[in-house]
């Protein structure tokens, strides 16, 4: 395959038209590439500010193989699943129009494999970020038993303060560098979310969790937050089922979440649940020549 083969755009349009078939077609692996086309479809490329996000698609005879994203304002690469030559590829192809990403995303093997073609063809120096992920996918969902006493309540135009709060809690305990407020709220990853709360029989918020909206027959569960201090009674459990049981009951064929694979914890939760594994993911930041 040559680097040109990679047909770049600034337009979501064009992309989803070129390469929409090929995403939902593996919704799970491609679960980024379909979020944040959509976002950027909804939102505007104007709401990125000043820089357009950009997209590609890998196309050989019309046939689809491969697709990548890349965000403003931190240049930071989605990347679909890619073979070592496609990654190599698509590495010269970025090089050569004088692209500088930030950083990679993508399952394990595909930014192990980019960082590596980025690190031959620019010098610039990868590191593995810290926090690694697992993208998981619901089998048959199995609810806890016994619940926690209490109830899940959706969130709703009238909880926007309180949904802004907890976000802003959860931002903070898994380290985003993002401020969540009121006036940031409509450009945050957090603002297209559904939310429910789960609450004790007095009304005491306990837990919360999120659904992106449904996008090629699926829905991810995106944010799932208990504090610290509350954890060990099942909440998250309770609260995950609850969303897990609205994405299906709205129409998802395929529910996906990730999860810290750091955690334990939640990973052994969302297994109880009925969640399996689909991939490992991992990100790289860059440094150096090249960025």
């Amino acid at each position: 395959m040559r680097p040109d083969d990679w047909h770049l755009t600034e337009d979501v349009d064009e992309f989803l038209a070129r390469a929409g078939d090929f995403l939902r077609s593996r919704p799970g692996p491609h679960v980024m590439q379909l979020t944040w086309a959509e976002r950027v479809r909804k939102r505007g490329a104007d709401s990125f500010g000043i820089e357009a996000p950009v997209f590609g698609v890998l196309e050989r005879a019309g046939e689809v193989g491969a697709t990548f994203f890349r965000l403003p304002p931190r240049a930071a690469l989605g990347l679909s699943p890619l073979t070592p030559e496609q990654a190599d590829s698509l590495a010269v192809r970025l090089a050569a129009l004088g692209h500088s990403p930030s950083r990679v995303s993508a399952d394990h093997s595909t930014a192990t494999a980019f960082a590596e073609a980025w690190q031959r063809h620019t010098g610039a120096t990868p590191r593995l970020h810290d926090t690694q992920v697992r993208l998981y996918g619901l089998g048959t969902l199995t609810p806890p038993e016994p619940l926690p006493a209490g109830r899940g309540r959706v969130l709703g135009e009238q909880d926007l303060e309180e949904i802004i709060f907890w976000c802003g809690e959860f931002a903070k305990a898994v380290g985003e560098d993002v401020s969540v407020n009121a006036g940031t709220w409509a450009t945050t990853r957090y603002a297209d979310k559904r939310y429910t709360l789960w609450e004790t029989p007095d009304g005491t918020p306990v837990s919360i969790a999120g659904l992106n909206p449904l996008i090629g027959g699926q829905i991810q569960v995106d944010v799932v937050y208990t504090p610290a201090h509350l954890r060990g009674h099942g909440y998250a459990a309770a609260v995950s089922a609850e969303v897990s049981r609205a994405a299906l009951a709205a129409g998802a064929k395929d529910v996906v979440l990730f999860a810290d694979r750091s955690n334990p914890t939640s990973n052994a939760l969302y297994q109880r649940l009925g969640y399996r594994k689909l991939a490992d993911w991992a990100a790289y930041d860059f440094s150096g020549a090249g960025q």
